[in-house]
């Protein structure tokens, strides 16, 4: 039986390839803030929780674009990011996501002070994928 995969969707810039990294407990992505410096998929494979799985970081997702990704994967990590806040092409990709029928995990990413962004997490229900998860790969936390 072949692993499950398990791939990272969202925009440019909300902190995929550095979730990535920390979930594969290597620097493997390169991480920058300039859009588009991820452009191929990049695997890795992984363990956590005594769950061995294959791992994708992906580019940002264009909404309304055919993602191979989204229909080859088996879960999908879903990353928006709290400081900029949900915007249009969020809901897109969550449309996106839905259609897919798969399951999908909310990561709201860069809440490293749940004192100072704890309630901007709440806009992200809006989406109507599930319950927002605060992380922080960054700090990982």
């Amino acid at each position: 039986m072949s692993k499950p995969i398990v791939a990272i969707v969202g925009r440019p810039n909300v902190g995929k390839s550095t979730l990535f990294n920390v979930l594969a407990g290597e620097t493997i992505s390169i991480v920058k803030d300039t859009p588009g410096v991820t452009r191929d998929r990049i695997y890795a494979d992984c363990s956590w929780l005594n769950m061995n799985f294959t791992l994708v970081d992906t580019g940002g997702i264009e909404p309304d674009s055919k993602d191979i990704t989204i229909d080859t994967a088996d879960v999908i990590i879903f990353i928006v990011d709290v400081r900029q806040g949900l915007v249009d092409s969020d809901s897109k990709v969550a449309d996106m996501l839905r259609k897919s029928g798969k399951p999908v995990v909310l990561a709201v990413n860069k809440v490293d002070s749940f004192q100072k962004f704890g309630n901007d997490i709440y806009e992200f229900y809006n989406l109507g994928i599930g319950d927002p998860v605060a992380v922080s790969a960054a700090s990982r936390l």
